[in-house]
């Protein structure tokens, strides 16, 4: 069963963020479907995955690719998990349904906090997926780093 994995920005964007969970799902033997709410913003996250800094890479494609399966990061728009992957992360706006969270080993939702539109939704979905009785955690940045500021059993 997933474990559902809430992140409120507030001190660093998600082209900052993004990449540090990446590596640490990487690292750890997990694929990820990145999915995104937007094309202007899977176009700008591509972008920002080759370049977000110059002594590391991380391996991704768009879904769009020849062959999505061989993508350790694949970027979509879709519901596809053409890369088999286990991690499940969601921006810019991007849902899933709480069946589909629960066919993933973690989902993580990242959510802008100076959006307010953004972090009723995230509210929404904290209230969806413990209500279903998924594990969920809640994270917010505080000076600069990671804190644990809930979370729900599964």
């Amino acid at each position: 069963m997933a474990e559902v994995l809430f992140y409120h920005l507030t001190a660093t964007p998600l082209d900052r963020t993004l990449p540090d969970l990446l590596e640490k799902s990487l690292a750890r033997g997990w694929r990820v479907l990145l999915r995104c709410g937007t094309q202007d913003g899977l176009a700008a996250l591509d972008r920002a995955l080759w370049s977000y800094r110059d002594d590391s890479f991380l391996p991704h494609g768009p879904a769009t690719t020849a062959d999505p399966e061989r993508q350790p990061v694949l970027l979509t728009l879709g519901a596809e998990n053409a890369n088999a992957a286990e991690v499940l992360m969601l921006v810019e706006g991007a849902t899933a349904t709480v069946a589909e969270m629960s066919g993933f080993l973690r989902v993580c939702l990242l959510f802008d906090g100076g959006d307010a539109a953004a972090v009723e939704a995230a509210r929404a979905r904290w209230r969806e997926v413990t209500a279903a009785g998924l594990a969920a955690v809640y994270w917010a940045q505080e000076d600069a780093r990671w804190v644990r500021k809930a979370a729900s059993g599964g």
